[in-house]
Formats: structure tokens, sequence, C-alpha cells
């Protein structure tokens, strides 16, 4: 297993490898070999991120059958970085290069495979595996905890909440989750996540002067330890990710681990992997009149509630490490 995505803490990316690392760990802690981040002879390399020392080592002859997990394409980091035209193209480029460097590749959404034959890679070379949430670290708490936790973490214990869990950028749709804060002094909202990669993040400057100095009734708590996270969630009576674009987000599949009502912008990349376990709203103005009719409708609420619970249910470990040992023992067979 090769990642950097640890490195840099809030990032989706972290949090899939880090739930692989984990599954693998437990499921077959003898009949998988599990080498982390360290260059050597293996039957199997699987490649989380695109460094460029890990590019440089899919030259050796010692790196087995190479396998690369495309969390990102080129049209996803729209939103994302800030930097010059020409360093963009150069790291698109970059992108594409290393993918083609594999011998599979691995989506966690199957939209992503007419993408991927379109930048030349051969469509029999790629597989969908889901993302998945260990129940281990995301699981729901006792109803009567909400306010204790609340409290706890400098929150009123009494208002309706809304979480939104992400890097604080553009792409995440922030900006829309201020505006909802503004328009609805009477809810309380809190995103909780920051600058993961910091100046460079797009919009850094008019982001930053808002997360400094928030309205009221919108808390920014920053980059929070993945082992809090189950109680920011947990405080949560909806779930909402405004984001513009998505490819398998880690935060929802979390917050429906948690039995957390979850509200998304209607993107047509979910339609495939999580149709039917949300509520979906086009724009800012639908967000608005669907939060405000969930915290004065108890029963549509806990509708969304049971549906976040089955997700859970679909998305569980056992299933995907069946999943993931099936794929590396063919993956094997193919170099041998």
């Amino acid at each position: 297993m090769y990642s950097s995505a640890a490195k840099v803490d809030g990032q989706g990316v972290g949090s899939a490898y880090s739930e692989l690392i984990h599954l693998l760990e437990k499921h077959y802690p003898t009949e998988i070999n599990l080498i982390v981040n360290r260059f050597g002879s293996t039957d199997i390399s699987h490649f989380h991120t695109i460094d460029p020392q890990f590019y440089l080592y899919t030259f050796s002859p010692r790196s087995g059958r190479k396998i690369g997990y495309v969390h990102f394409l080129p049209e996803t980091m729209q939103g994302s970085l800030q930097m010059p035209a020409w360093m963009l193209r150069i790291f698109n480029s970059y992108m594409i290069s290393f993918y083609k460097r594999m011998d599979a590749i691995v989506v966690v959404n199957p939209s992503f495979i007419p993408k991927l034959t379109a930048y030349g890679i051969p469509e029999e070379k790629i597989t969908y595996i889901p993302n998945f949430v260990s129940k281990k670290e995301f699981y729901p708490l006792p109803q009567e905890q909400k306010r204790h936790l609340r409290t706890k973490h400098g929150f009123s214990a009494d208002k309706f909440t809304v979480i939104g869990v992400g890097q604080v950028q553009e792409r995440k749709g922030v900006f829309d989750f201020i505006k909802l804060a503004k328009r609805m002094p009477d809810i309380q909202f809190v995103w909780v996540g920051g600058f993961s990669f910091g100046k460079m993040t797009d919009g850094y400057a008019k982001l930053k002067k808002i997360v400094d100095d928030p309205p009221a009734n919108l808390k920014f708590p920053g980059i929070v330890a993945r082992k809090e996270m189950n109680e920011y969630y947990n405080m949560a009576d909806l779930f909402l990710l405004p984001s513009y674009n998505e490819l398998f987000p880690m935060s929802a599949l979390e917050a429906f681990s948690c039995e957390v009502p979850v509200l998304l912008r209607d993107l047509e990349l979910y339609y495939s992997i999580i149709n039917g376990y949300y509520e979906p709203a086009v724009d800012i103005d639908e967000m608005e009149t669907k939060i405000r009719q969930l915290k004065d409708e108890p029963v549509a609420l806990d509708k969304l509630k049971q549906k976040a619970s089955a997700a859970a249910a679909y998305y569980n470990e056992e299933h995907l490490a069946e999943i993931w040992r099936d794929y590396y023992e063919k993956q094997a067979k193919m170099e041998h």
C-alpha cells in the first residue's frame, strides 16, 4: 500500500485509505501480508495517491502488479486548488500519465469509467469498488447524548443543528452553507473541517475571512481528529453536504453510519451509488425549504434517518472485505 493522504488531515482520500487498511488488517491478518509505504519486492502495489516517488517506483520490476485507486480526475479538481493554468495543465497531464502506468484501476464511482476510457485507459482494466465505513468508528449514540455532546463541544443544546463535513473550499459548497446559516438564524450550523491545503485552497482569502468571523449561528471548529468525528456527526439533526463535485463522499457514508439524516446537492454522480438514501436539493433555495421542512416535520426527519440506516447496512465492511479479497486474489493470479 502506498499513500501520502494521511499526512494531510481532513481529506476524504485519507479516510478511505485508513478504512481499507483497517479492513484488511482486521479480516485478513494472515492471508494478506500488508506492507505500508515501504518499497520492496511484492506481488501487488496498490497506489492511493499519485506522488512522484510512487510514479518512479512503477518502473521497478519489483513493484509487481500495479493497482491505481482513482479518487479524483482533472475535472473533479476544479474549485479545489488555486494554481496557474499552465501548472494545472502539467498536474492534470501527470495525473493521467500516472493512471496509465497502472495495470489495473479501481474507481469509487462507476460514473468515472467512461471518463477514464475517454483519457485512453481500457475499460477492461477498470473495476468499481465502493467506499465503506467501519461501524466500529462511526456509529449512532443514544438520543439523550446529543444534548450532552453539544454542550461538551460548546454548542447550543436545544437548537436544530445542521452539520457539514469536509475541507473548507469553494468546491464543497461552503459559501452556500454560509448563506444558509445567514438565512436561518434560528438554526445552528456547524462546518467541521479546515484548509487542508492552506493558501492553495481555491477561494482561500474570502473563505478565511468568514471562518475567522462567522455569523453567530455558524461555527467552524476546524480540522477535528478522526476519532472525535463520531461525536460531531451524532450532534447533528441533519447532515448537509452542498458540494458541487464529489466521487463518493466519505462524509456522507460516515453520516449514514451514524444514522444521521442526509441532505445533498442533487448531483447525477450520486445516482449510481447512493440514490434513495438521501434527500436531494438542486440549489440553495431548495436546501433552505427542505431544511425548514425537516426541522418542522419530525416524521419526515425520522423517515430520512431510516434511509441513512439502510445505507449503512448496505455499505457494510464485511461485504466489502470479501470484494477486496477476491479482487486482490484475481490481481495476484494475473501477475503470475
